[in-house]
Order: structure tokens, then C-alpha cells, then sequence
């Protein structure tokens, strides 16, 4: 008998771009059929099991079932299982607009309880723009939405198009990295850090001022969980769909540039912000008895929010020389390490934002909400608890954290995932489970928060492909049920499944998840 080996569940969304292009005489074109005709005849995508179609949400209320595909097993003796939904008219990645980026967060939410993970593919040219776009659009999101394409199309014979498209599938099934990300040339960057650096190379993205989340080698896949941000709130998964960035404009300052043309863009009817690119730390001309200093306190003044870039891919805009520290005075916002991606789609989403004051906006603009610029670090001091034992490595730290999950002592939960140098977030027992499966059957709904507000995934499943909430149904503790239904946890297909097939009555049980 064929071992059974665990899998993930991915919803491939293919929006177009050159990695699913074919060569025709008039160039290359979309082409059709790209699971059965790109991925299918090919063993890496395809183990030959010829699973079940798998179900996805074309819209918020028409479902259908759509041919999937299973990998063979990968490093992680891990299955994933995908299938792949096409955008009725794709779109073109150098005209995409907000209309394109709801129609891509949206299929995400409607389909956000069915798969583990999604994967984006996307034309390169503003791929760092939509990676940026979606990280502020979704909010509280709980599971991996990598970004990735190809320099090359999947049906050239040199192309990078499998291995991202393969890096991406990957990680997106096996890894529950709760971020925005784009993937290409064996690396997963955080999405709102990225830029394209080159058009024609396969490096073509770099992440200038963060270091990648995850790399890909023959060794597997290493990643950086110290990086990876989680949600730390008590809330569900949302979409904002109102961003636009017409409202936003983006202009570089170059040697000898005239007041005159920097003013005419601040006047633009209805311009409600500008990214400004300045050079190295910030520097940007005052003009001609301080004229273009005057035109920016002028625009400040009319509500307009102007942000300051670098032109430089790495560093960061701060006070350091006085022409930086001018525009700060007359208002300006300090971008910091921001690049210009980011620093436009936040904006844009900042502006979008209802009941939202001048004042939070420039505060916000200078914060970071999802990891798209770096922190000020500052040193903080704790003496560990004598009650609390010696952590030598990882499984005895794990092991420790399980005693005191079971007895429901808090105090100690919270001193040892502070900080949380083990990863005992991410580390699994021999049945795989989490954290948070222990503590979703624990005596202490407390410490289920507690878990929850330091980024523990209500999404993981273990060895026995359950999810924290059907362990907490299970056993009928009730309040640890709907602590995790606040947060966004459902119960999977199989989960539901086996639920319906019992038919059981016990108090506090869930029969269905939204």
C-alpha cells in the first residue's frame, strides 16, 4: 500500500503576463488550457494521481469544480494539491489598475476558506506595485498569497517560468506564512519591500533594505521565521476594495528641476497625495529664495500629503543633511526606507480609509502597519522567571510550553513566547501539532488569546489534517470555539465532512464554518 502522506490545498489564480504566454506569428499571446497544456505534462507538477476536482468560488455566490493536480512529494514528505482559476479576461500587468487589484483581492476572500494558500500569476512590469497594493488590501490575513511570473513564458525552452511558478506552489502548500509575498529566483520576499531591478535578467526583483523571507535550495526551503509577521489581533480576514491611486501622484526630482513644474502637479484637481523621489537621504533643492519649499508648505497647507523617497534602491529618507530637514519643516513626510511601490500603495490605501484624519494619515505614513519599512528597534530588559525552567534548545522549550499550556498557567505561556527565540510558534509534536492545537483543548481559554495576540495560525493542521477549532469542537469547549471563529478559523472540507457523517449533538460543537 502507497504511503499517505499529508497535503496542502493552493488556489492557483492566473490574472496573465509573459508566464503564460505562448509564441504566435503575430508574438507571444495568452494562451489557453495552461494547467492541462503548462503544468500537467510536466512530473514535477504532476505525481499522476488524477485527484478530484476541487471546489472554487468564481464569484461570492457560484461555485464550481475545477480539474486539480497533485505534486509528488516534496522534501517535507508533503503532498500539494492545486488547481487553477483564470481570470475570464486576463489582464495586462502595465495597465493594471485598482479595478485589477480588487478583482484579484476578491477572489481571494471568496475562496479564502477553501484552499491553504494562493498563488498569483502576474506580469512582471508592475508586479511589485500589485505585491505592495495587496499587502495593505488585505487585512488580517492568515495564510500565504505568494506573487510570482516569469521573465520567460512556461513554453519557452530557457525559461524561469517552472521554478517560480514551482517555489511558489511549494511554499504556499507546505509553509503558513501569513504575508503578501512575491517569489521569484529561489527567493520569497515580503511583498511591499520589493522592486524590479532588471528586465530581461532572471534575478529581477530584489529586495533592497529586507531580507528575504525564505530561499529556496537543493536542500529545500529555508525560512526566515524571525522575519515572517502574524497577525496579532483578535479579528477575521477582510479586504479593502476601495484603494486607488489616482489620487496619488509620483514625481522624481531631478538637478535643475523648476518650481513651476512641481507646482503645476500639486495643483492636479483632485490630488490628494504625492510620493516624492528625492536624492540620497532625502535632499531635494529649495529653489530660488526657498520657492520650491514654499510651493510644498503651500500644498501641505491644502491637505495634500507628500511623502519623501529616496531615488537611491537602498537606504532610508531621514533629517541627516538640512535640505531634508527643510522639507520636514515645511511638512513632508518622511518616507524612511520605503520604495516607491510601497510608499504609493500605502498611501493610496491610507486615503481610502474611511473617518481617517490629515494628521493619522502622516502619522501612519511613518509607521509600519505591514512590515513595509523598518522599525526603530529599542532594547528593552526582562529578568527570565527563576519558576520557569532552563530552555536548553527548541524541544525541550516546546515540551516546557506544552506543560504549561496544560495546566493553564499564563504567566508562564507569556514569558516563554516572548520573543520567542525557538520558533515555538512554528514547532509541531510528533502528531503536528501546534500551540495552538494544545491550547484550543487546554483549561485556559487565556492562554488560547494569549497565543493568538503573539501571531499563532488558527489555519496549521496536523498529522491528522485538523485544524485547532475542530479540536476545540471536538472536546465542546465552547468558549475556545468561538474565540477562534472571532479570529477567522473554519473547519476545512474533510473537517466538515466528518462532522455531517457523526451527526453528533454535543453542547458547544460547530456543524459548519462561514
Amino acid at each position: 500500500m502507497a504511503t499517505q502522506y499529508p497535503e496542502g490545498h493552493v488556489l492557483i489564480i492566473m490574472t496573465g503576463g509573459t508566464i503564460c504566454m505562448k509564441s504566435s506569428p503575430e508574438g507571444l499571446i495568452p494562451a489557453t488550457g495552461f494547467l492541462s497544456q503548462g503544468m500537467a505534462p510536466r512530473p514535477s507538477f504532476n505525481d499522476g494521481s488524477m485527484p478530484e476536482p476541487l471546489p472554487v468560488m468564481t464569484d461570492s455566490t457560484t461555485k464550481k469544480y475545477l480539474s486539480s493536480l497533485r505534486t509528488p512529494p516534496s522534501t517535507y514528505s508533503r503532498h500539494v494539491r492545486y488547481t487553477l482559476y483564470e481570470f475570464p479576461v486576463l489582464l495586462d500587468s502595465s495597465s493594471i489598475s485598482s479595478e485589477g487589484w480588487t478583482q484579484i483581492a476578491t477572489t481571494i476572500q471568496n475562496n479564502y476558506s477553501l484552499f491553504d494558500g494562493f498563488v498569483i500569476l502576474h506580469g512582471t512590469d508592475s508586479l511589485a506595485y500589485t505585491s505592495s497594493a495587496l499587502s495593505f488590501m488585505l487585512s488580517h490575513l492568515g495564510k500565504p498569497v505568494i506573487l510570482t511570473g516569469s521573465q520567460a513564458s512556461i513554453f519557452a525552452l530557457q525559461s524561469d517560468a517552472v521554478d517560480n511558478l514551482l517555489g511558489s506552489l511549494i511554499i504556499a502548500g507546505t509553509f503558513m506564512i501569513p504575508e503578501v509575498c512575491l517569489f521569484f529566483h529561489h527567493r520569497l520576499f515580503r511583498g511591499n519591500r520589493t522592486t524590479k531591478v532588471s528586465a530581461s535578467s532572471f534575478d529581477a526583483f530584489a529586495s533592497p533594505n529586507c531580507e528575504p523571507l525564505a530561499k529556496i535550495s537543493a536542500m529545500g526551503a529555508e525560512v526566515n521565521w524571525a522575519l515572517v509577521r502574524r497577525p496579532r489581533s483578535i479579528a477575521r480576514f477582510d479586504v479593502l476594495r476601495n484603494l486607488d491611486t489616482t489620487h496619488v501622484a509620483c514625481l522624481r526630482i531631478f538637478p535643475g528641476i523648476k518650481p513651476e513644474m512641481i507646482d503645476s502637479v500639486l495643483r492636479v484637481p483632485g490630488l490628494r497625495g504625492l510620493i516624492l523621489e528625492t536624492f540620497g537621504a532625502g535632499n531635494a533643492p529649495s529653489g530660488e529664495d526657498g520657492s520650491l519649499t514654499a510651493i510644498f508648505k503651500a500644498a501641505v497647507s491644502r491637505g495634500i500629503v507628500i511623502v519623501n523617497v529616496s531615488q537611491c534602491q537602498s537606504g532610508s529618507v531621514t533629517p541627516l543633511y538640512a535640505p531634508a530637514t527643510i522639507l520636514g519643516n515645511a511638512g513632508v513626510v518622511f518616507g524612511h526606507d520605503l520604495t516607491t511601490e510601497a510608499a504609493l500603495t500605502k498611501l493610496s490605501f491610507l486615503l481610502a480609509l474611511p473617518d481617517i484624519s490629515y494628521d493619522d494619515i502622516t502619522h501612519q505614513m511613518q509607521a509600519s502597519i505591514r512590515g513595509e519599512m523598518t522599525e526603530s528597534s529599542h532594547m528593552q530588559f526582562s529578568h527570565p522567571s527563576s519558576e520557569l525552567p532552563t530552555l536548553l534548545d527548541a524541544q525541550v522549550a516546546f515540551t516546557a510550553l506544552g506543560y504549561a499550556i496544560a495546566r493553564g498557567d499564563v504567566d508562564a505561556v507569556k514569558a516563554m513566547v516572548h520573543g520567542d527565540q525557538f520558533g515555538l510558534l512554528e514547532a509541531k509534536d510528533y502528531a503536528e501539532n501546534t500551540v495552538l492545537h494544545l491550547a484550543a483543548v487546554g483549561p485556559d481559554t487565556r492562554v488560547l488569546r494569549e497565543l493568538l495576540l503573539h501571531g499563532a495560525s488558527v489555519h496549521v493542521r496536523n498529522r491528522a489534517k485538523n485544524t485547532p477549532l475542530f479540536l476545540a469542537t471536538q472536546v465542546g469547549n465552547s468558549e475556545a470555539v468561538a474565540i477562534l471563529t472571532e479570529v477567522g478559523a473554519h473547519l476545512h472540507s474533510e473537517e466538515l465532512e466528518w462532522n455531517g457523517n457523526c451527526k453528533r449533538s454535543r453542547t458547544g460543537e460547530v456543524k459548519e464554518a462561514s
